[in-house]
């Protein structure tokens, strides 16, 4: 088995172990096997885009076969785990640990595990069946690194997410829904360039920074998760509201959907 495989694998076992010693291995599917799940976005998305790999588990051996120990093995080598008491229903305990490896060691394994893990269709697997104990080849890792620019959208999205928006006042002290965006381009890299209101502010409220309120693009979309379609749109785009799960891109003659939350 690989070598930082096998810490995942041990660190997961001695979390459980420090956290619900209760808990024996013959309550667990097969006997606390560790499965790769990699089903969901595959490594290579989950590295390049979420900075980790796809996530390593642990089940419960019942019927309804939640989640005993869960970890997540950043591309840094921080190792998060969290184990899961009551059969998987209660919140989880929580543990950080680091994984003995370089940077390169790390992205060799991404490589391996994609190749011989997604590129042949080993899905959500026990971790002793995959083979990612071999050196990575120039071919194997040229492959992978390539699969970057599959994912510079979504990385490039990502990215956006934790830059600001301006928010006019009345969308959250009023609790009025978001009606209309409008996206210019922005002096600082920390904006995104969004301006959302309601719709109904005048010019004088809008020129008053006291009615303005700077938000995380994250959380508007929170907010109002109907953004999402628009968020990445061009500067220079504007958006409005015209029903109550509908914007559309702006026009001449175009109502606004002016509404509470």
């Amino acid at each position: 088995m690989n070598r930082i495989i096998e810490q995942i694998d041990r660190c997961m076992h001695d979390s459980l172990k420090k956290a619900l010693p209760e808990v024996k291995t013959s309550d667990l599917e097969k006997d606390g096997t560790v499965f790769y799940m990699n089903g969901k976005n595959g490594t290579a998305f989950d590295w390049f885009v979420n900075d980790h790999f796809p996530d390593f588990f642990i089940f419960y051996g019942d019927r309804e076969n939640l989640g005993a120990v869960k970890a997540m093995l950043y591309t840094d080598g921080v190792l998060s785990i969290y184990v899961y008491g009551d059969k998987g229903h209660a919140d989880p305990i929580c543990f950080e640990e680091h994984v003995e490896a370089t940077a390169e060691e790390l992205l060799c394994l991404a490589a391996l595990l994609t190749e011989n893990a997604d590129g042949k269709s080993a899905w959500d697997e026990d971790i002793r069946k995959l083979d990612a104990d071999g050196k990575t080849g120039k071919d194997t890792m040229d492959s992978f690194l390539s699969l970057r620019k599959d994912h510079e959208p979504m990385i490039e999205r990502k990215k956006l997410f934790s830059k600001t928006v301006i928010v006019s006042k009345k969308v959250r002290e009023g609790g009025w829904k978001i009606g209309y965006g409008v996206r210019e381009e922005p002096t600082r890299d920390t904006d995104s360039g969004w301006y959302f209101c309601v719709g109904d502010e005048t010019d004088e409220y809008v020129n008053d920074t006291d009615n303005l309120e700077l938000w995380t693009v994250n959380s508007a979309l929170f907010y109002e998760p109907l953004l999402n379609e628009f968020i990445d749109a061009p500067y220079g785009t504007a958006i409005v509201r015209v029903s109550s799960k509908k914007f559309e891109f702006d026009a001449p003659g175009k109502k606004i959907h002016i509404e509470k939350r």
